[in-house]
């Protein structure tokens, strides 16, 4: 077994609801060989530098996020994916630390799985910018404004997408058309939605 890394141990040292949970997370990667380390905050297990999974706690569940989950063959369809925009990654979600038992073998098997797909050096072959719709509410500011159709070109495809999901969140018109609204000034100044 590998140790644990003491720079985590506060993670699992916090009172929370999914303690118990987290608990027996934390030993089954360090049971198949990973090395733990701190990233976004998170438990991060890696093989060779590479991210395998990360433990991460939500209000109703915890989970194991597997980060090139869509390469997993999935045998017991667990994986989750966590929205629709989310290309590589999923979850393995747990409201009980019974479920974790019950599905050790099962997840100790995706672990080697994920370190086969990392030795292998496999990729998911992600989607363009192009690829996603534009919603209509900011198709037709697009059309109305070139100033904003070149400002927009020229964002990186991170924050162009970053974008796409934000105007296409809201289920209303009226509230998308707002989202392209407040976002017009940002844009027109080549910053990304979150840009300061």
């Amino acid at each position: 077994m590998n140790t644990t890394n003491p720079k985590v141990d506060f993670y699992f040292e916090k009172d929370r609801k999914w303690q118990k949970e987290i608990e027996k997370m934390r030993v089954i990667p360090l049971d198949c060989g990973l090395t733990e380390e701190l990233k976004w905050g998170c438990p991060c297990y890696t093989f060779q530098k590479k991210n395998i999974i990360l433990i991460h706690v939500f209000k109703d569940y915890c989970a194991y996020l597997f980060f090139k989950g869509a390469l997993l063959q999935d045998t017991e369809g667990i994986l989750i994916q966590q929205t629709a925009h989310v290309q590589v990654a999923r979850q393995v979600r747990f409201t009980s630390a019974r479920q974790i038992d019950k599905l050790k073998a099962v997840l100790r098997a995706y672990i080697y799985e994920a370190v086969a797909v990392e030795e292998a050096g496999l990729k998911v072959k992600l989607k363009k910018t192009a690829d996603f719709e534009v919603p209509g509410e900011f198709q037709q500011k697009l059309d109305e404004l070139p100033a904003l159709k070149r400002a927009f070109k020229a964002l990186t495809p991170g924050r162009q997408r970053a974008y796409l999901f934000h105007f296409a969140q809201p289920k209303q018109s009226k509230t998308r058309a707002s989202r392209v609204e407040k976002s017009i000034p940002q844009i027109l100044k080549g910053k990304g939605l979150n840009d300061q």
